[in-house]
């Protein structure tokens, strides 16, 4: 599966850096020297091995390992950056993937999750009730009891109040 990290949105200088804007939430990891990320480019998937990155301006600006010139860069503006993920792990998933699961406590359904808040502390579920309220719940292991990414199934535990 790809997962977006970022997109290059222009050249920097004439030694082939790129100007990133960044949809990862982990900058720092994902755009180490020597990571590996990929493009589409027409209809062939390319690999970059990351030689440099530096950040400036709120954005980021990187160079490919062998391509330290404008010209050979310059086609790839406006393009999708991303990594390969491969999901194998039963209990990892991405906060994306929550969106759409339906949301049940005590094996009764409550809602469906349509959005996730970013917070410093936690990231919290907004759960679309049907002719209710919205419901926030805190994705922390107190409330989130399971997630079945495959099933699109969340169990949560609640405390008097939350519903």
């Amino acid at each position: 599966m790809q997962l977006i990290v970022g997109k290059i949105v222009n050249t920097h200088g004439i030694r082939g850096e790129l100007k990133i804007v960044s949809d990862s939430d982990f900058i720092e990891e994902r755009f180490q020297k020597g990571n590996v990320l990929f493009l589409n480019y027409g209809k062939e998937k390319c690999s970059f091995v990351i030689d440099s990155c530096r950040f400036h301006k709120g954005c980021i600006l990187l160079t490919f390992e062998g391509l330290h010139d404008i010209n050979l860069v310059e086609k790839y503006k406006g393009l999708d950056l991303f990594v390969e993920v491969d999901g194998s792990e039963d209990d990892d998933y991405y906060y994306f993937e929550l969106e759409g699961c339906e949301v049940y406590y005590q094996d009764q359904l409550i809602g469906t999750v349509n959005e996730i808040l970013e917070t410093e502390a936690h990231e919290i579920l907004r759960i679309k009730r049907e002719n209710e309220k919205d419901v926030l719940i805190l994705s922390v292991d107190r409330f989130i009891l399971d997630v079945d990414i495959e099933k699109k199934r969340i169990d949560i535990d609640v405390i008097e109040g939350m519903l």
